[in-house]
This record gives C-alpha cells, sequence and structure tokens, in this order.
C-alpha cells in the first residue's frame, strides 16, 4: 500500500536538503502516517486505517461520518 493518508490524500512531497555551504541535495518529505482502528457509528464496526496525525485530528473534531461515505462509495479500502 503507498504512503498515503486513506482520509485527507496526503502523500510524500518532494524538496532538498540544504547543507551550511547551500549545497542542495533532492530528499522526499513522508506524511506522518499510522495505522488507526476506529469504531464507525455508521457502520456499526471497527475499522482500521491507514490515516496521517493530522487525519486522526480531523476525525476527532468532525466525527466519523466523511470516513464512513468513503467506505459505502468504496474510494478505500479497509481491513
Amino acid at each position: 500500500m503507498s504512503r498515503t493518508c486513506q482520509l485527507l490524500g496526503i502523500k510524500p512531497v518532494s524538496g532538498n536538503n540544504v547543507s551550511h555551504a547551500n549545497n542542495r541535495t533532492k530528499r522526499r518529505f513522508l506524511p506522518n502516517l499510522q495505522k488507526k482502528r476506529v469504531w464507525v457509528q455508521e457502520l456499526g464496526r471497527f475499522v482500521t486505517v491507514k490515516i496521517s496525525t493530522r487525519g486522526i485530528k480531523t476525525l476527532a473534531k468532525n466525527g466519523t461520518s466523511d470516513l464512513a461515505k468513503l467506505i459505502l462509495d468504496k474510494k478505500i479500502s479497509v481491513h
């Protein structure tokens, strides 16, 4: 499975390492992904999702209705 947040769609981005001498080399900034087991009230069951820490905060604030909608529309697969 790719390094993508299943709720927000956050993916790795690229940038540069910059040394003290201002030499630049390419690098990747990876999202902070966690495997989280979430109770989805609308489905009446637990769902394990690969979600970023910002996505966990979003779930805590807005609830699991968006997650349930994505699962029912088969936009994300869950275990």
